[in-house]
């Protein structure tokens, strides 16, 4: 009986370690962000673009 007492508090202590380990190197992960694009129809093309300004003015 002691022996499964003894596993299971080993058990919940390594997965406790692990768990205080995996949290730290996530905070310490440097994320980056992209910047934001001047004009939202910068990579569309310019028939596109003019598309959707003919139906914005059918509207």
């Amino acid at each position: 009986m002691y022996t499964i007492l003894i596993i299971s508090v080993l058990i919940v202590i390594l997965v406790l370690v692990l768990s205080v380990f995996s949290t730290s190197k996530a905070y310490q992960f440097k994320h980056t962000v992209d910047p934001i694009e001047s004009n939202s129809e910068e990579g569309k093309p310019e028939n596109e673009t003019k598309n959707l300004e003919t139906n914005k003015k059918e509207l």
